[in-house]
Parts: structure tokens; C-alpha cells; sequence
């Protein structure tokens, strides 16, 4: 009688240590449950400070951080050939559910002009999250009043009106002077294109007149405007932009074409369906505050928001449609 007595004791400690532990374990930091942030979570940036990349990562962070989404969320940035070093250290990262990438058109384009072995389709694509437009930009004693005063120019020797951009070759700070310059009559293969790595080098550069103009995401210039610093004589939005409405589209200006970058995050391969679901958990929970509502106002950022196979049908998209550009400027 006492043994099945002390036996049936010893079976109910036991039931209470494991409730314990399963309670402990639903709540141990970085899952996120029972409301609580999620922790331990890393974005890459793959170009220097200051640019499109770099800002979007750190909006985005500091969202989540803000809203109690995820608490300690790291953001660092490793720079290199176009976004590739980055992408490269991604894949390398395989089964690692606590990192995340911040890319875009850019990175896409570099792996093919750089004739990267690290390709996008090798990551988990997480969600895409903006589209930008991009705008021409000039210092604010630049001699080009007008985008159709910059083309004048330009038309006249190629050679001469260097194009400075925020990405490498492939990335989109490239295709859009490439575009326009194919819009407006120059053979782009005349075009004197200077890469900086993202918009922090390339700022430098315009405001030092090493360039004559520069071509990037009207985003990344928004405080030199308003300083006074630089000027932008065009936007490649199909419509105007509110945060510069006083600026003309392309359309406008009787140049026909639209550009329109964007920015997202993948994963390394191989990660964990709950590590994935985490990741999309916590952007989906970010796009739907009114935090990062502000911040696309704010920001002049066009709403674009992707998961899952819907952003994993658009990289495959975007990956051919790139490819396929790059191949006719011979760059791929």
C-alpha cells in the first residue's frame, strides 16, 4: 500500500516537472510565443551605409523593435561586388534560421554581371517588401536645369556626362541610366557609368561634382533636398510623387519610360519551417503596423508586400526578366 502510494506521489512530481519544462520551453527566447518579441534575429546588408539597402533594413528593425515584433534585432553590413559577398555569405549560412538578408533588384542584377556562382534561387525567400522609384539626380550648382537640358547634353558626347550609381553593374542604380540612355537615342554601351558601393559613397561624389549626374532611388536624397544640397530633375514613376511633387516623371518630360526598383528579404537555404514561418511571421506583423505605415509616407515607399510562393513566383520573375536585360547590354 505504501509503494503504490509513494509510486503514485513520484508519478505526479514527475507530471509537474514536465508541465514545468513545457512551460519553459514554450517561452524560451526566440520563438516569440505567448506574445513575447522575438530574439536573435540578424539582417545582412549587402552594400556599405547610408544606402536604399542599409535604410530599409534599419526602418524595418527599428519597426519591429518598436512594436515589440522582435527585441535585439541586429543589422550589419557586409559590402562587395554589387551585393554578391553578401549573397554568397547567405548561402554559406545554410540552417540558419536567426539570419536574414535585405535585397533587391540590385543583388539580382549583380550575379549575373559579376558571373556569381551564388545565385537567389539558392536562398529562402522571405517577403518582399517595397518598390522605389528611381530619380536623376544633380548637385544644386550643376549647369542642367531641366532632366531635357541633362539629355541635350548627354546626347551630344556620352563620353562626357558621367553617370554615377549606388550598385555595380546588373544592379539597378545601372539599369536605369542604361534604359534611359536607350530611350533617348545613345547607344548604352556609350554611356560612362562610375559604380559607388550604395548611395553613402555616391552621395559624396555628386555633391563633389566628380560625376555629372547620379541615377538611384529618389529615397536615398530626400534630406539633400531638402537641405538644398542637390536637386532632381526627374522621377521614373508612372505618376508624380507626393514627398516631390514639383518634380516631373520621365513620362512628363516626353522621355517614355518607367523604372521602378524594389527591396525584400531572403533567408539562407535550408532552414526550418518554423524558422521560416518566424521570419514571415514577424514581417507580416510589421507590414500591418501603423509604424511601418508611417515610415512608407514618410519615405515616399510604394507598398509592395509579398510571402511566400507569391514572392518565390516574383524572384523567378524577376531573376529571367534581369538576365534578360543584362544579355542585351552584354553584360550576361
Amino acid at each position: 500500500m505504501r509503494n503504490r502510494t509513494f509510486l503514485g506521489a513520484l508519478a505526479a512530481l514527475s507530471m509537474l516537472a514536465l508541465s514545468a519544462c513545457g512551460a519553459t520551453a514554450a517561452k524560451q527566447p526566440g520563438t516569440g510565443a505567448a506574445g513575447e518579441p522575438v530574439s536573435g534575429l540578424r539582417i545582412m546588408v549587402p552594400n556599405t551605409p547610408g544606402g536604399g539597402y542599409d535604410t530599409t533594413a534599419r526602418t524595418a528593425a527599428k519597426v519591429m523593435e518598436d512594436t515589440k515584433i522582435a527585441s535585439g534585432v541586429q543589422v550589419f553590413n557586409l559590402p562587395g561586388a554589387g551585393g554578391t559577398v553578401g549573397l554568397q555569405r547567405t548561402i554559406n549560412e545554410k540552417g540558419n534560421g536567426k539570419l536574414a538578408m535585405l535585397m533587391g533588384l540590385g543583388v539580382a542584377g549583380a550575379s549575373y554581371a559579376s558571373k556569381s556562382e551564388a545565385t537567389l534561387t539558392q536562398t529562402t525567400p522571405i517577403a518582399k517588401l517595397i518598390e522605389e522609384a528611381g530619380a536623376i539626380v544633380v548637385s544644386k550648382d550643376s549647369p542642367y536645369q531641366t532632366i531635357n537640358d541633362l539629355v541635350e547634353a548627354w546626347k551630344k558626347d556620352p563620353k562626357k556626362v558621367t553617370v554615377g550609381g549606388g550598385s555595380s553593374p546588373g544592379g539597378p542604380d545601372h539599369l536605369l541610366p542604361m534604359q534611359l540612355a536607350k530611350a533617348v537615342g545613345i547607344d548604352p554601351k556609350q554611356v560612362n557609368f562610375v559604380a559607388y558601393a550604395g548611395g553613402g559613397e555616391l552621395l559624396p561624389a555628386l555633391l563633389g561634382n566628380k560625376i555629372a549626374f547620379g541615377a538611384s532611388g529618389y529615397g536615398e536624397f530626400l534630406d539633400q533636398v531638402e537641405a538644398g544640397t542637390v536637386r532632381i530633375l526627374a522621377v521614373t514613376s508612372a505618376e508624380p510623387i507626393e514627398v516631390v511633387k514639383d518634380v516631373p516623371t520621365l513620362k512628363a518630360s516626353g522621355i517614355d519610360l518607367v523604372f521602378s526598383n524594389w527591396r525584400g528579404i531572403v533567408a539562407p537555404p535550408g532552414i526550418s519551417d518554423a524558422d521560416k514561418k518566424t521570419w514571415i511571421d514577424a514581417v507580416t506583423r510589421m507590414h500591418d503596423s501603423q509604424e511601418w505605415k508611417a515610415e512608407l509616407t514618410k519615405r515616399g515607399w510604394t507598398d509592395s508586400f509579398l510571402t511566400g510562393d507569391q514572392f518565390t513566383a516574383y524572384l523567378a520573375e524577376q531573376d529571367k526578366s534581369v538576365a534578360a536585360i543584362l544579355s542585351e547590354l552584354g553584360l550576361a
